[in-house]
């Protein structure tokens, strides 16, 4: 999701129905599957113009940082939010290395050149014992979310023409293992009827 490929940040021009709802499953699978408290730090990669996940979750946590082309004003005004407005690619080697608690990659991956190259970096800002959460499109999810966008027009054709990969597990298991996280720190599932594939890879300490 490079800067010259894309001029605005997923919903920038608002969110129609079948997106809201993708949001809203999504923030129900990161509820069972993350612990957040109020010592938490964390990063959201491609947080979106409204930021929903942060700010749904800034009056639990310390403190986050979202990434993404553009946030709202409403967005930047959340006092323990911050935000680097910029590519992905251009942002995350500014990030320092063991600061965050919790990376939140959702709906991100698919839009990538080089995913792995954000997964090493997501799994070299987290402390120890730290967690990616992912989110992704799988190759069944690419057949609906294709007829949604380019027949039914009920989701923004832009953004399934910038997508570069879908992803089954025997796709993103590796790439998370290539980026330093251990097999047995990762646990893959899938959600959305079959259209997501959901995971969470954990930074795991020797031993």
């Amino acid at each position: 999701m490079t800067a010259t490929e894309r001029r605005e940040s997923y919903g920038e021009r608002g969110l129609t129905p079948v997106d809201r709802f993708g949001v809203w499953l999504s923030s129900r699978a990161i509820e069972r599957h993350v612990s957040l408290d109020s010592s938490s730090r964390v990063l959201d990669i491609g947080c979106g113009y409204e930021a929903t996940l942060l700010r749904s979750l800034s009056e639990r946590i310390a403190g986050g940082t979202g990434v993404d082309l553009h946030v709202s004003e409403a967005a930047a005004r959340v006092p323990n939010l911050d935000f680097i407005e910029s590519s992905i690619e251009e942002a995350l080697p500014t990030i320092r290395g063991e600061s965050m608690d919790v990376v939140f990659a959702i709906s991100v991956l698919e839009h990538l050149v080089d995913p792995e190259e954000a997964l090493r970096h997501a799994h070299r800002v987290l402390v120890g014992d730290g967690a990616l959460v992912v989110n992704v499109p799988t190759w069944l999810g690419k057949r609906f979310l294709e007829l949604s966008a380019f027949r039914l027009g009920l989701s923004p054709a832009v953004e399934m023409d910038d997508h570069k990969m879908y992803y089954d597990k025997r796709d993103l298991w590796p790439l998370l293992v290539r980026a330093g996280f251990r097999p047995r720190g990762i646990k893959l599932r899938y959600h959305k009827f079959g259209l997501n594939l959901f995971a969470v890879a954990r930074k795991l300490t020797a031993g």
